[in-house]
């Protein structure tokens, strides 16, 4: 697959009539793969998982329904001196 990459951008640079330039995508690619073969740096990452004394990242406990409060049963207020002081004023002077 590189090779055809390279095949491409080869031949897209001679129709233009220019050199081989340098090919963004073909660098992402060649990067990603090396970087497969590195070595984990974190000490967490590089733990032994069968190791009990093996340092790890906390754990935290956020519960889902902790903010609800039930609404009910709830006591009905009376309707008119709601429904009153909704109401608009009546204009003064008529």
């Amino acid at each position: 697959m590189l090779t055809l990459l390279g095949a491409r951008s080869a031949a897209a640079s001679a129709a233009r009539g220019g050199y081989f330039r340098f090919h963004w995508p073909l660098l992402a690619v060649i990067a990603l793969a090396l970087s497969g073969c590195m070595p984990a740096t974190s000490s967490v990452a590089a733990a032994d998982p069968a190791d009990p004394a093996a340092k790890s990242a906390r754990v935290g406990y956020r519960s889902t329904v902790a903010p609800y409060t039930s609404l009910r049963p709830a006591t009905p207020a009376p309707w008119r001196e709601r429904n009153d002081a909704a109401a608009p004023q009546p204009k003064q002077g008529q």
